[in-house]
């Protein structure tokens, strides 16, 4: 039996080495090591260029012949300590410079498992594959403009057996990180991203899978953060009472989404609805102002909609937004971008090595879907130009953190295909 070897592309390798390593230097500015640093854009390098399954020691033979490198790339990613939350935020900043986000997204990574050694691997029922499978899942914050996601954070789910001290210790979980459901994980994305972003953007997902979806409602608003989630048709809403809750006498009782939208919605005589595959056209848009209960004495007013199937053999998707203000139109347009997101993951897992990571541990396995999402991000927007950062809005007597100004990013050629790197302790 003969096994492919994969030969990397000297010349990507020379036309990439100085812009990666210059990526890597901004991104990873925080590493208190010049070794540590150069690590990181050696480990960027070989995920660019690799073909296939990205192990260890196939990123090191792309980008070098030291007989230690490998060694030394395993190292940094398991058992070197950095902190990945740190590089993640400088990660947010420079995309959403280039990208210019319009919203974020949430995709579910599930990586298969041989064994129940990694950390939070579990038995789940993969849809995608019709099974159950021995897997890792991670949640991803994706940034959006369009069909373009980007990932930029991260969330390891460990189910309710990782409560576990034996195997907590194994796997180096730190002592606060406990098993919680995902609508936990999507309010921390809200609020890690809320300190990274110059402009707030809108999550837009599907609730419909999430337990407990109305706590994650709630949550969202509570924060002010604005949102446009697919929800399950018999969501309670009622009608509108700015300012105040219904009286008892005179209140309206709640009906589901579905009917409320069949008693109270309006069809509006024109909308161009994108569609999710990425065309425009005249679309059958039922829509309702609606209430949610926002406090003992107050609703939250949103905009509840529709959009028919031409077809009428699906039923519709219901949203539910915050942008109460924004034309129809735009909102259908963010709408279609959730349906985008599962292509960004699965790219992730075939171009940028999502689900080749080598190690068990928590740290090893944050630090290694960090540099695989800097990869996707920098194959995709480092041609592009950035635009000037704006004003950060923070409150009063706070003072802004210090950020380190992205430069732009060299394209010329410095490291050969064969360079030797001395091997480093980490």
């Amino acid at each position: 039996m003969t096994t492919a070897v994969y030969e990397p592309d000297p010349s990507f390798v020379l036309a990439a080495g100085r812009g990666v390593a210059q990526f890597a230097d901004q991104i990873f500015t925080h590493l208190p090591r010049a070794d540590q640093r150069r690590w990181a854009g050696v480990y960027l390098l070989g995920l660019l260029a690799v073909e296939g399954r990205k192990s260890v020691r196939s990123l090191a033979a792309a980008v070098t012949d030291s007989p230690t490198a490998s060694q030394s790339m395993h190292r940094f990613v398991n058992a070197s300590p950095w902190e990945w939350q740190l590089a993640r935020a400088e990660l947010t900043r420079w995309v959403e410079q280039r990208l210019r986000p319009t919203a974020w997204t949430v995709g579910t990574a599930v990586v298969p498992k041989r064994g129940n050694q990694s950390c939070g691997v579990h038995r789940r029922f993969d849809p995608a594959l019709g099974r159950t499978v021995n897997c890792q899942v991670g949640m991803g914050l994706f940034l959006a403009a369009g069909r373009c996601q980007i990932p930029v954070d991260w969330h390891l789910h460990l189910p309710g057996e990782w409560a576990d001290e034996r195997l907590r210790s194994r796997a180096r979980i730190p002592e606060g990180v406990l098993p919680v459901p995902g609508w936990v994980h999507v309010l921390s994305f809200a609020d890690r991203l809320a300190a990274s972003l110059s402009t707030p953007l809108p999550l837009v997902t599907d609730l419909r899978g999430f337990e407990q979806y109305e706590r994650l409602l709630h949550g969202l608003r509570r924060r002010g953060h604005n949102f446009l989630v697919a929800v399950p048709e018999n969501l309670p809403v009622a009608l509108p009472s700015p300012g105040r809750r219904p009286r008892s006498s005179d209140a309206v009782p709640p009906m589901s989404a579905r009917r409320f939208l069949d008693a109270h919605g309006e069809t509006p005589r024109t909308v161009v609805a994108a569609s999710h595959s990425g065309t425009t056209g005249v679309k059958r848009v039922v829509t309702a102002v609606v209430g949610l209960p926002h406090g003992p004495q107050a609703q939250h007013i949103c905009r509840l909609f529709a959009e028919y199937p031409a077809d009428r053999r699906n039923a519709p998707v219901l949203w539910l937004t915050s942008l109460t203000q924004q034309p129809l139109n735009r909102l259908t347009e963010l709408a279609a971008a959730h349906a985008w997101t599962s292509g960004a993951v699965r790219r992730m897992e075939g171009g940028f090595g999502l689900q080749d990571f080598e190690g068990r541990s928590y740290p090893g396995w944050h630090r290694h879907v960090t540099l695989v999402s800097a990869a996707s991000a920098y194959s995709q927007l480092a041609h592009t130009t950035p635009a000037p950062p704006a004003p950060r809005t923070v409150s009063p007597g706070r003072p802004l953190p210090a950020r380190r100004q992205n430069r732009p990013l060299d394209p010329l050629p410095s490291l050969p295909a064969t360079a030797t790197l001395s091997p480093s302790p980490h």
